[in-house]
């Protein structure tokens, strides 16, 4: 039985998908390296911090404007020690990513299939944003996300594992 899953989205998440790619040309781009030889970057959606190193995402505005979301992002070091991590995000259960951060940023299980040559390194860091970007999508794709870009290129990383919460 074929589902179709646009018919669930929420109404206001509708129009991003009504312009999506109309299946004649390819959505994804091929991965050139072999994965023993890449570069793997994080990406979480947790709202993930550095605690007193770097500022927390603006719940207090989001409270304000719930349909707002913090459009920043947060560079977390490969590493950074999951005590060391905060959260902001008021549409995650903090409490139970904080008591294990894996679920949002799986840096010890990247680690792992490093060490186990199934990929060939973990970027230098990793990056958090704020997910529930509802309202200011223009200014993610403008600002935020360009970014981002240049810092992983920068790094020269190959790949990114998208980690959605």
């Amino acid at each position: 039985m074929r589902i179709d899953s646009f018919a669930y989205l929420p109404r206001s998440f509708r129009p991003l998908y009504e312009l999506a790619p109309s299946g004649d040309e390819p959505v994804w781009a091929p991965f050139e390296p072999r994965l023993a030889e890449a570069t793997i970057a994080l990406l979480s959606s947790a709202g993930l911090y550095v605690k007193g190193e770097q500022p927390p995402f603006d719940l207090d505005r989001e409270r304000a404007e719930p349909t707002w979301g913090d459009p920043t992002h947060r560079v977390i070091p490969d590493g950074t020690a999951p005590s060391a991590l905060g959260m902001c995000h008021l549409h995650v259960n903090n409490t139970d990513v904080l008591a294990d951060p894996e679920i949002a940023l799986p840096v010890q299980r990247l680690s792992e299939l490093v060490a186990d040559g199934i990929v060939g390194s973990s970027a230098p860091t990793h990056i958090s944003v704020m997910g529930y970007q509802q309202a200011g999508l223009e200014g993610w794709r403008e600002h935020t996300a360009p970014a981002i870009v240049e810092r992983l290129r920068d790094e020269r990383v190959d790949g990114v594992v998208l980690a959605p919460v």
